[in-house]
């Protein structure tokens, strides 16, 4: 039984926009809320959210409860595995009652060849603190580090502060020899820096006006940001750039790089002032990424090759592209590392993670083996060339993430923390499975499902059901604290890995873009019938789950299939793609063409997103209760969104049950202090027993 409390909902006034696009006029009521400034919007938005507090009256006990059930499983003063690199080992510590990491280094010792690793996560005799999250956090709401970037000489430290969630961040340089932070900071610079090799120059990252990282600039340590210099400019609005040092600290890399097409620049490192060198130009269709090794770079790329291969060129005059591992339908090959003495690929097939190591010098390679079914693994941070050891952080459902040393040459591997689970956790407590169901067309889709053991298959359990389905961005199995407030209140968590993503290489993720979307959203469907079908759960026990795109996967399910669901809970929603896609003003939507389609220009397109945007399909039908999570600051999925879709969800369809939440002062991923986390999670986590009826 809901404990929802009785109010009255805010209305949002209706003030009708038209736009008219190849011939359809739509008129929009509530486009004003997309005008921050306007108090009206600001009034509207804190009315929503008096409105859920209310509505969610009832369930504070219970969401206190949740969110101290995180807190007392999770170790909160703990350090992570310290990463060596030139002579300093690197970490991040937490300490109980405190929001953020503290960022440290300490000397590597004579004969120290294993991370020193205080088991009470305590700080390291001889410690160094770079950074203090808490201190920097002092009186702002919300906190992030965008750049953490010590110099490869260890003296410099390149770091940017963002205290509004907008992602702006502003650069500044401290000196680790001193302590002393550097006049020369650099305001609204985006994620990425690079250094030279002798530390007198940082290479960063600006955006233009729709929030498109397009500009890499060129900073002299001790000078002020007037004097910097523009080292490259993207002119394509399809295009973002980044910007890196690799791995060998050899060369500068841009990356320039639209949703279909790359195209690559370095700058010897040891020559900060060069002219970057393209390695290869830009072919429309054609993705590749470089990785120096050596007397050459290797380049991972889909030219004539679906789910990739691996070729390299020569470092001193890049051209032609020698082959080293074929493309292999069905095995997607997504990232290459170079050691000095090994290549490591990491790849996925059969919708599961691997890991691929070539020695240098060998014809022979070999996949690192895992005993789980279901699991996630991947190279954790490694930042020395000279190794024979790689790190790889390893999770699955039930197992918590887990960090590893890999030795290349014996093919041991060391276990080096697994991320405590304090209280009476046991991992033989939980079962995961890998379920498929049917599509429309025939395909199978995969489905990941986690239980407590003894977990009834009569159709009488909870479920949540979690999907997003875009950008080829794959949902792999994850280990979750929280999480385990619902399985041990007899909820199965189950995750729909829908095309649109790419579990299954990429063909799984060209069958759920553009003019293929909707797949996406019937493959969740189909999961959500097959769960109830196969006796995992039922429909009025069933509640379903995502965030940004997946928030979109939410919105049109709730149209095309309200009665599959219990109750359906949309985070950062992009439920309004239509709109925000045909304005090229806003923020990535030039970038987004290519996965969504330009309904500017075609008329095909236009129709196509119409028909499915979940803002343009709200109609009177009974749909289930809906929560949507947004942040005012959010410059990804604004936060107008999910404000317009539940106003038109009220006027259209009165008789459902509708919340907003907005936070007032976070970005796309809500709070940002941990304990302000779990506190959101947990209020999330609580609508969601009730909605499954999962009594306190």
């Amino acid at each position: 039984m809901s404990t929802e409390t009785t109010a009255a909902a805010p209305v949002a006034k209706r003030v009708p926009t038209e736009r008219t696009h190849h011939g359809d006029t739509v008129i929009d009521e509530y486009a004003w809320l997309a005008d921050k400034g306007d108090p009206d919007t600001i009034a509207y938005l804190k009315a929503e959210n008096a409105f859920t507090e209310v509505r969610t009256t009832g369930l504070s006990a219970l969401r206190e409860t949740l969110f101290e059930e995180t807190k007392t499983r999770t170790q909160e003063t703990d350090l992570s595995v310290p990463i060596r690199k030139n002579g300093y080992w690197y970490y991040t510590r937490t300490v109980e009652g405190q929001q953020y990491g503290i960022h440290c280094r300490r000397a590597v010792r004579d004969g120290e060849t294993d991370p020193p690793m205080p088991a009470d996560g305590t700080p390291l005799d001889g410690e160094e603190i770079l950074l203090d999250g808490n201190a920097l956090a002092e009186g702002h709401d919300f906190f992030a580090l965008g750049t953490f970037d010590v110099s490869p000489d260890g003296r410099w430290l390149a770091y940017s502060t963002d205290f509004a969630g907008d992602e702006r961040f502003t650069l500044r340089v401290k000196d680790l020899s001193t302590g002393e932070v550097l006049a020369d900071e650099v305001p609204d610079t985006f994620y990425g820096s690079a250094w030279s090799a002798d530390g007198s120059t940082l290479f960063y990252l600006t955006v233009d006006e729709s929030w498109r990282p397009y500009r890499v600039w060129r900073h002299t340590v001790g000078t002020a940001a007037a004097a910097d210099e523009v080292v490259y400019q993207e002119d394509d609005e399809r295009f973002w750039i980044g910007v890196g040092l690799t791995r060998s600290e050899s060369f500068v890399v841009i990356d320039s790089h639209s949703k279909v097409t790359s195209e690559v620049r370095v700058i010897p490192a040891s020559n900060p002032t060069g002219e970057p060198a393209v390695i290869a130009p830009r072919r429309q269709g054609v993705e590749y990424s470089v990785e120096h090794h050596g007397h050459r770079f290797l380049i991972l790329h889909n030219d004539g090759a679906e789910d990739f291969a691996l070729a390299y060129t020569s470092a001193d005059a890049p051209g032609d592209w020698v082959p080293m591992i074929e493309h292999t339908p069905g095995t997607r090959l997504e990232a290459v590392d170079a050691f000095a003495n090994h290549i490591v690929v990491s790849l996925r097939t059969a919708g599961l993670t691997g890991i691929r190591v070539l020695p240098v010098g060998s014809t022979e390679s070999y996949d690192i083996d895992f005993p789980e079914p279901l699991y996630n693994v991947g190279l954790d941070s490694n930042p020395e060339y000279q190794t024979t050891d790689i790190r790889l952080h390893y999770a699955s459902l039930t197992t918590p993430d887990s960090v590893y040393d890999y030795d290349l040459v014996t093919r041991q591997m060391v276990l080096r923390k697994r991320k405590p689970v304090l209280g009476d956790f046991d991992p033989a407590g939980y079962e995961q499975y890998r379920d498929w169901a049917l599509a429309d067309d025939g395909t199978r889709v995969p489905i990941s499902l986690v239980c407590r053991v003894g977990t009834p298959r009569d159709g009488s359990a909870p479920c949540v059901l979690y999907g997003y389905g875009s950008y080829e961005a794959s949902m792999d199995p994850w280990f979750s604290i929280p999480r385990l407030s619902l399985l041990d209140r007899g909820v199965v968590f189950a995750v729909a890995h829908v095309r649109g993503g790419g579990e299954l290489g990429r063909r799984w993720y060209e069958t759920g873009k553009l003019l293929t979307k909707k797949n996406t959203f019937t493959d969740f469907v189909a999961a959500a019938r097959h769960l109830v079908k196969a006796g995992w759960t039922s429909a009025d026990r069933l509640v379903a789950r995502g965030g940004s795109a997946g928030g979109l996967l939410m919105g049109a399910v709730a149209n095309i299939a309200p009665d599959a669901f219990a109750g359906i809970v949309a985070q950062v929603p992009f439920v309004d793609p239509l709109t925000s896609i045909l304005d090229p003003s806003l923020p990535l939507t030039v970038t987004e063409w290519e996965e969504w389609g330009n309904p500017l220009a075609d008329p095909e397109v236009y129709a196509y997103m119409k028909s499915y945007s979940p803002y343009e399909n709200v109609t009177g039908q009974d749909y289930p209760p809906i929560l949507a999570v947004t942040s005012i600051n959010d410059t990804r999925v604004l936060y107008h969104e999910p404000a317009k879709w539940i106003a038109r969800l009220r006027a259209v369809a009165p008789q459902g049950s509708y919340l907003l939440k907005t936070e007032m002062g976070a970005g796309h991923g809500g709070p940002s202090g941990r304990y302000d986390s779990w506190k959101e999670e947990a209020f999330v986590a609580a609508w969601i027993l009730d909605r499954l009826g999962v009594t306190p």
